[in-house]
């Protein structure tokens, strides 16, 4: 009886700390489910356009964060600064009126040298701030937003001449005008420069991901086979992965083969796929080399990893100026979706959106994933779609749904930091016992 119990004790301790584990995303899953039942407004293909529109848009920048988490920076709102170091980069790139496929490249080689630089002094900042990391990063985001609104209000025209009859210049020849138009690509400019190299149908692009995901879950299936640490857990959960993937596979072949509605969802841009794709693949492999080693370990002890001979303020500067040049590049591929560069603007809340989905897919300050970014990118947006349409729903006004989707995204924050805070003393009571 008592070792029953003592099992039943266990299991309900486990189902417990899951849940706590894992109650923003339950939360977000929750939200959007409500969502379908009380909307009229939206349909599945409307969702789903706009779902993968906001996906292929923000994913990239959420994979940016990865890295810091992993290397102790917690996490790295300073983002924004690569999304400003982006912002210029596109801002030289359209002056000089340069596009297509060789001015989106030229943008991200602008990028590169920029946002690399604004890493690496924000990674100083970061070895100062010992501890402080997520509220320094908030700091040097208001700090640079000002060095970035005098280089672009009052040095361009006064410091560095330019012609007032420029479209980007403002009519008295000092400062970017508020709204810069990328200009399409079929013009000669950066708007869907990388969007319109090849699209394919949405269902297509399902079935293609699902099969693929398919097949390394079989391999990991058959490779481990006889491998004594892969528990019964990771079995589950590769097999469930396995199944959900089979469905996904039967729904996209009944869709093309039928030429039901879901073919009209909005086609997908092959090449920010393989741009995401890629950094996911980066991502876990950078961790399996020497410098991912020092990563994490840097991120458990940093009293440990100086001991075990790893120069702990280089490491970090590194895993900063990776999140950066990231965040740079992704910015790139947000603006040339979203085609217009709200010069004064388009940065601000770049750092906030993108932590908020990363703690949605369940993620915290010490531990971060590429299925967190991935499942959070999604979960986050689906809140963003949905929220109008339950806000008009229910009190008959699409404005409160508007309002609700900065409350969830700074109430997701802190029930994020609430909880850490909450696990930390856990562990340190529990280590005192």
């Amino acid at each position: 009886m008592n070792n029953v119990s003592t099992g039943e004790r266990l299991k309900e301790k486990r189902k417990s700390s899951w849940i706590a584990d894992n109650i923003v995303t339950l939360i977000f899953v929750a939200f959007t489910v409500f969502g379908f039942i009380v909307s009229d407004g939206i349909t599945m293909n409307y969702f789903l356009t706009e779902l993968s529109s906001r996906f292929f848009r923000n994913a990239f920048l959420v994979l940016s964060l990865i890295i810091p988490v992993v290397a102790g920076l917690g996490l790295n709102f300073g983002i924004v600064v690569g999304a400003m170091a982006g912002q210029i980069a596109i801002a030289i790139v359209r002056y000089f009126n340069m596009g297509g496929i060789s001015g989106i490249a030229l943008t991200f080689l602008l990028a590169l040298p920029i946002s690399a630089l604004f890493g690496y002094f924000t990674g100083i900042l970061y070895n100062k701030t010992r501890g402080q990391e997520m509220i320094a990063s908030l700091m040097v985001g208001y700090f640079a937003d000002g060095l970035y609104q005098f280089l672009f209000l009052f040095v361009i025209g006064v410091i560095i001449k330019v012609p007032s009859t420029h479209p980007m210049i403002k009519t008295d020849g000092v400062g970017i005008r508020m709204t810069v138009d990328l200009v399409p690509v079929e013009e000669g400019g950066l708007k869907y420069a990388l969007d319109r190299i090849w699209e394919v149908p949405f269902m297509w692009a399902v079935m293609i991901v699902a099969a693929a995901v398919l097949a390394i879950q079989i391999f990991k299936l058959v490779k481990n086979k006889k491998n004594l640490s892969f528990d019964d857990k990771q079995r589950k959960m590769t097999t469930l992965n396995s199944l959900i993937c089979l469905v996904l596979i039967a729904i996209s072949i009944h869709a093309i083969a039928t030429k039901s509605s879901l073919m009209l969802v909005k086609k997908v841009p092959v090449v920010i796929g393989v741009f995401i794709v890629a950094l996911c693949i980066f991502n876990e492999a950078i961790l399996k080399t020497k410098l991912g080693q020092d990563f994490r370990s840097v991120g458990q002890s940093q009293q440990i990893a100086e001991v075990s001979g790893i120069d702990v303020d280089r490491t970090r500067i590194i895993a900063t100026i990776l999140s950066t040049v990231l965040a740079a590049w992704g910015q790139i591929m947000y603006l040339q979706n979203m085609g217009t560069l709200n010069t004064y603007g388009a940065h601000k809340q770049i750092g906030m959106f993108s932590v908020a989905s990363l703690l949605v897919g369940g993620a915290s300050t010490e531990n971060a994933n590429v299925r967190h970014a991935l499942l959070g990118t999604i979960l986050f947006n689906s809140m963003f779609i949905m929220s109008p349409e339950i806000g008009l729903t229910l009190f008959g006004n699409a404005l409160l749904g508007e309002y609700f989707r900065t409350f969830m995204a700074y109430g997701v924050i802190g029930l994020a930091l609430g909880l850490h805070v909450w696990r930390s003393n856990k562990k340190g009571k529990e280590t005192l016992n």
